[in-house]
């Protein structure tokens, strides 16, 4: 538009605009209001979830004990919690990042208030133009599955659909309006103070989940909800599933627990068609003398008369046991091999012939008996050991290989393995922890120490050795001077793991300061 000559009419121009300014931050103002709002009543609402989902673990653990079937979900109670409280504070992390970029909190009218409340650059710079959004994601669906692995994979189909923690992929892509990516269309050009609901809605998201998945394996327990039984089964129940040539094989048949108490009366029951007496419990036994070695399969039915309906059903179900010879097992009860240093566990049986009989040695280590069949063998130097097992009648070894604990992964604060990292997370990391990752043994590696290495650009490298885990004294000192752009070694990395005459060297780990 042309710009008018007259002073007046300049004037008025110029006056239109600045009112026009006024009343967009007024309104801007009540907007950020709302947002603020918005984020403290999710802040709350974690709290809230955090609360309860502390309550339900020790119950879950509590009401697994009803059976050893309910273990493997008593489990996976604590992983879930890691789950949470690892994606939790992964999202805390970036909030704090883009604190820390935007001048962090000042206090306006009494209050304290975002520095850079209004400040969509910064935002979008990091984001969106520097992948710290798309981070975000791959993160949030790296967590869904972990929830998702928690969850028995019949149930994960339907699970998936019901779980909060999610991605929507579909609305950037089908929107009018042209973005690049996920992060483009849910941070570009989004100020500060609209961006923190949205954060703290994902950390609501991952606790929703937690919560969602502890309700899962606490309806698996039994906790939830009562198992009503309305239904008939035969079930065998057999003294031994395995026996010895010449022994008897000996079980129960009897009809399971159903919603309807009927009368055992109505219960007939019987075994390759040979009827059984029933009992007051409405259970039959049936033996047989075990013959040549191999399966063996038996079909027992239990013919029931409901008294209600005035009808008698038939319930018919196959079984099998095995038969073997006697003989000598030895097996690691987590793998072919013993490590140096550790307890490692090992079962020996001889089919046939009580414990008390079993005579159990060995050759490059010592052994020692804990309970039943289970033992506890310690070695001191790498190569191959022996052990021996003697019982009446029959004798076996078996070798395994004798190594020293696997490295562990050097990890800063336990958690990161090197690359990018965000200049606040790196600061705020006070060890670098030696993990034996995927490593099925009680053993704990302890760091003895490490040289850092600060190259910050046309810069000439500043070094520091430390002692120990924790980073402290010179090395603190270079780690806190971390600005983006700066890259950082961690390197000649010695420890010592449970075995070890002399400290190992972990080789390196480097960072880029984001």
């Amino acid at each position: 538009m042309s710009i008018p000559k007259e002073p007046r009419q300049l004037m008025i121009n110029v006056m239109y605009l600045v009112l026009t300014a006024l009343l967009a931050l007024n309104v801007s103002a009540e907007i950020f209001n709302a947002f603020d709002m918005v984020d403290k009543g999710l802040v709350k609402a974690n709290d809230a979830l955090d609360a309860a989902n502390k309550e339900i673990p020790a119950q879950i653990k509590k009401s697994a004990e009803k059976g050893p079937q309910f273990k493997v979900y008593a489990d996976r109670v604590d992983v879930a919690s890691q789950i949470s409280k690892e994606g939790t504070e992964y999202i805390a992390g970036i909030k704090q990042f883009l604190l820390d970029k935007t001048g962090g909190l000042e206090e306006v009218e009494g209050k304290q208030q975002l520095k850079g409340l209004r400040d969509y650059d910064a935002t979008t710079r990091l984001l969106v133009n520097e992948g710290k959004g798309e981070e975000l994601k791959a993160k949030i669906l790296e967590t869904k599955d972990k929830f998702l692995a928690l969850v028995d994979k019949d149930d994960q189909a339907s699970f998936a659909a019901k779980l909060p923690l999610n991605i929507d992929d579909e609305t950037w892509k089908s929107s009018t309006t042209k973005r690049a990516n996920w992060s483009d269309f849910t941070f570009g050009h989004m100020p500060l103070g609209a961006c923190m609901p949205i954060f703290s809605k994902f950390s609501n998201d991952v606790k929703s989940s937690e919560a969602a998945v502890l309700n899962y394996l606490a309806g698996k327990v039994g906790l939830t909800e009562e198992v009503v039984l309305n239904q008939f089964r035969v079930v065998s129940s057999p003294k031994k599933s395995y026996v010895i040539r010449g022994e008897k094989f000996e079980t129960e048949v009897f009809l399971s627990a159903s919603a309807d108490k009927a009368s055992n009366t109505g219960i007939k029951i019987s075994v390759n068609g040979a009827n059984l007496p029933v009992n007051a419990e409405g259970a039959a036994s049936w033996s047989t003398t075990a013959g040549e070695v191999g399966v063996k399969k038996y079909e027992a039915v239990a013919s029931v008369y409901n008294p209600v309906t005035k009808e008698t059903k038939q319930y018919r179900q196959a079984f099998e046991y095995e038969v073997g010879e006697r003989s000598v097992t030895i097996s690691a009860a987590k793998m072919n091999v013993f490590y140096i240093g550790v307890d490692n566990p090992v079962e020996v049986s001889a089919a046939g012939v009580p414990s008390a009989q079993i005579k159990v040695s060995m050759d490059g280590g010592t052994i020692n008996r804990n309970s039943e069949g289970s033992y506890t063998v310690n070695v001191n130097s790498p190569g191959k050991a022996t052990v021996k097992v003697s019982a009446p009648g029959m004798n076996g070894s078996k070798e395994f290989r004798v190594k020293r604990i696997p490295d562990p992964t050097p990890l800063l604060g336990g958690k990161e393995k090197g690359g990018s990292i965000g200049n606040g997370t790196f600061k705020a990391h006070g060890a670098l922890l030696p993990m034996l990752l995927d490593f099925d043994f009680d053993a704990k590696c302890n760091l003895a120490g490490f040289t850092l290495v600060r190259v910050a650009k046309r810069q000439d490298p500043e070094v520091a050795a430390n002692q120990g885990a924790s980073i402290q004294g010179g090395a603190k000192n270079l780690q806190n001077k971390a600005t983006p752009g700066d890259k950082y070694v961690f390197q000649d990395i010695k420890c010592k793991c449970p075995g070890d005459g002399a400290a190992r060297n972990l080789g390196q780990l480097v960072f880029d300061i984001q």
